[in-house]
């Protein structure tokens, strides 16, 4: 194949008025507009690299500010060289002092890197003719740890460990990829019941719909009051049962204290949930696991992630024991390198992996990320959240048979929306043609101006 050089970007802001029915709302995120910012990589080859990040509205438009700044320091690099040393590349991306002094690997920055790095990813995918599961998949594992940079976690795990933790899940390898081709190796939860907007009736119907369709795990939005998510959980508990192997999972989205999480929960606990997500500050790592030690006896786990903005917060929560679950993010991390970094911590402390797939085009990432950790690095089969919406407007949207992911294998990252969808949702996009432009829109857009 010729040489492919990165000539250009673009960047779109794309809205999806998901505050209209509720959908994502929770006890801290009450009404949320899903929204992706984008980065498209532009070549000298029919190849376009498409990577986003997840926001819920308002500041869309500065993280694709910056992704300009982000992007800018690719054009006029191959492609063979960014990817040839994947670690040294990541590490130049987020070198830039003047960028790093507003964000260093962290916040709006970070978010941008995460579209970057992600862009780039899907555009050396789709040149190999492969999905980006595959790509690691398929990688030595000496190749898999180039592509990290281990700055400031050594002291949590080396790269002589990574390859050595690696190389015991080699031989058994080809088997698991055989699952993945098979659609076995990424079971799925849903959330889709679960927002803590909906009624009590949409709540009964999703969760007998997606009982019917074979999900075993489901998790529901608390936070609001103990009254209300106790009755809530009533509901779900009738439907779902106790006794059929299916599991519930509680989510507060940052919602509490470390006492009221604590306290909180115990008046849960009867409803027997398999972790509670976020129940505090996603920056507190003595808070999780004040929280984790208080509700250990209970049956409880902690999980949390998708507001862990690097792999330092990351090894913190790992080592510390501060957390049942780690739960990656696929775009608020710098990317997949990163999350190559995250995998590899949580597996040498047991620490499972069940990615945050709450978010527009989410599940398109996160079900590469679970498939990774499966055939390549733990060799565990574990759980991905997904929620059904706005899969429609992407090319290659993730499915659900029988309860499992079905395995992507088209080139790519699968997260290139369709052109359409681009432009009806562009923000505050053109006259005639984009949704935001439309009377519909005016109930948002006047709620902006209070």
């Amino acid at each position: 194949m010729a040489e492919i050089t990165i000539t250009s970007f673009r960047t779109r802001d794309v809205r999806f008025p998901t505050s209209l029915d509720k959908t994502g709302s929770d006890a801290m995120n009450a009404a949320g507009d899903y929204s992706s910012a984008y980065c498209i990589l532009e070549t000298d080859s029919s190849y376009t690299g498409h990577g986003m990040t997840f926001t819920i509205g308002r500041g869309n438009d500065i993280v694709c500010a910056a992704i300009r700044h982000v992007a800018d320091r690719l054009v006029g690099r191959t492609l063979s060289s960014l990817v040839a040393d994947w670690g040294k590349t990541w590490r130049h991306l987020v070198n830039d002092s003047q960028l790093r002094w507003i964000g260093p690997e962290k916040g709006v920055i970070h978010l941008a890197l995460g579209a970057v790095v992600n862009a780039v990813w899907d555009l050396w995918a789709k040149t190999l003719g492969k999905p980006v599961w595959r790509i690691v998949a398929d990688m030595p594992p000496e190749e898999y740890v180039r592509c990290i940079d281990f700055r400031y976690i050594t002291d949590a795990i080396t790269p002589e460990e990574a390859v050595a933790m690696l190389q015991k899940v080699q031989a058994s390898k080809a088997d698991r990829i055989k699952e993945a081709e098979e659609s076995r190796a990424v079971p799925a939860y849903t959330t889709s019941a679960g927002w803590l907007g909906y009624g009590e009736e949409k709540m009964k119907s999703l969760l007998r719909e997606t009982l019917a369709m074979g999900y075993k795990y489901f998790k529901l939005k608390v936070g609001g009051s103990v009254a209300e998510d106790r009755h809530r959980l009533t509901i779900a508990r009738d439907v779902i049962g106790y006794d059929k192997g299916n599991v519930l999972m509680v989510d507060a989205n940052q919602v509490w204290s470390v006492p009221e999480a604590i306290e909180y929960m115990k008046q849960l606990a009867d409803f027997k949930p398999w972790f509670i997500e976020e129940p505090t500050s996603p920056d507190d790592i003595m808070g999780h696991k004040a929280v984790r030690d208080a509700l250990r006896p209970l049956g409880i786990g902690v999980a949390t992630g998708e507001m862990c903005q690097n792999r330092v917060i990351f090894k913190q929560l790992i080592v510390s024991g501060a957390i049942d679950v780690c739960q990656i993010d696929a775009c608020r991390l710098g990317g997949v390198n990163e999350v190559l970094a995250v995998l590899l911590i949580a597996n040498k402390y047991n620490v499972p992996i069940v990615p945050h797939s709450g978010g527009v085009g989410l599940p398109e990432y996160t079900q590469h990320l679970s498939t990774i950790d499966y055939v390549a690095v733990s060799g565990k089969k574990s759980v991905l959240e997904y929620v059904d919406h706005l899969h429609e407007h992407f090319l290659h949207p993730s499915v659900i048979r029988d309860g499992y992911y079905v395995t992507p294998t088209e080139p790519g990252y699968s997260v290139e929306m369709k052109a359409e969808s681009m432009d009806r949702y562009s923000y505050p996009g053109e006259e005639g043609v984009s949704w935001w432009r439309s009377e519909e829109a005016r109930p948002i857009l006047d709620g902006e101006k209070i």
